[in-house]
């Protein structure tokens, strides 16, 4: 067991940062989770973060390391090499999903920032087929590579929390013609380092995140809002 000291420099609603913390939970490293303000990013962070963004993962106070990808394998090599292959090319093929995932989080961010119904419906289509491109290329489960957790469930679980909140926004369900998908994503849901990577409160912030768009699903999101409000009133 490593004796470093781990801190995460994170964001209550990353999922990048997500990435890191469920890899750090099924490792049982001890962490410390330390969240910004993306909006207004302190000086500290700034100087630490060659890109600006999260997550950030510091080492004993002295090593910063950035970029989600290379964050997890550190922390995979730690204690052991558990969550990924351990042959030459079935851990290349990992690392390639672990990209897919990323570009499907820009896709997602299509979806909700799309102001009309075309658009929206556009970024619903370009969703649809990330899922069947799942669906053709998922083992029998029930996770990606079939019985073993690993990083591409971890860069998977953030991009699936999304619809959790997403889905009771809006009638359309991307999910209902890729039954594996479905499935993957509800066995992950249910994944203890997965449900304690965000905060208590993930689906009321990120509902108040999409509120702040001026979008379809953000129109949605504001008048979901005052009903709640008008409900405790």
């Amino acid at each position: 067991m490593s004796t470093q000291k781990l801190t995460l420099i994170s964001h209550h609603l990353c999922p990048f940062v997500q990435r890191a913390a469920i890899a750090l939970l099924e490792k049982d490293l001890p962490f410390e989770r330390r969240n910004i303000d993306l909006g207004n990013k302190p000086n500290w962070f700034l100087k630490l973060s060659p890109l600006g963004k999260v997550p950030l993962l510091l080492v004993d106070d002295e090593t910063v390391l950035f970029e989600s990808a290379a964050i997890a394998e550190y922390i995979n090599d730690l204690t052991g090499d558990g969550l990924l292959a351990s042959d030459a090319l079935s851990r290349s093929r990992q690392r390639a999903w672990i990209e897919f995932a990323s570009t499907t989080i820009g896709d997602i961010g299509k979806l909700y920032t799309a102001r009309d119904i075309d658009t929206f419906d556009s970024a619903s289509a370009a969703l649809r087929d990330r899922w069947q491109t799942l669906e053709d290329n998922l083992d029998d489960g029930p996770y990606f590579s079939g019985e073993n957790f690993s990083l591409v469930d971890a860069a998977f679980a953030p991009v699936f929390r999304y619809f959790d909140v997403i889905e009771t926004l809006s009638d359309i369900d991307l999910f209902v013609d890729v039954p594996k998908v479905r499935a993957w994503r509800n066995v992950l849901a249910t994944r203890p380092s997965v449900q304690q990577a965000v905060s208590e409160d993930y689906a009321e912030r990120l509902l108040q995140f999409l509120a702040g768009k001026d979008s379809v699903i953000g129109n949605i999101a504001r008048q979901t809002l005052a009903d709640i409000e008008r409900a405790v009133a």
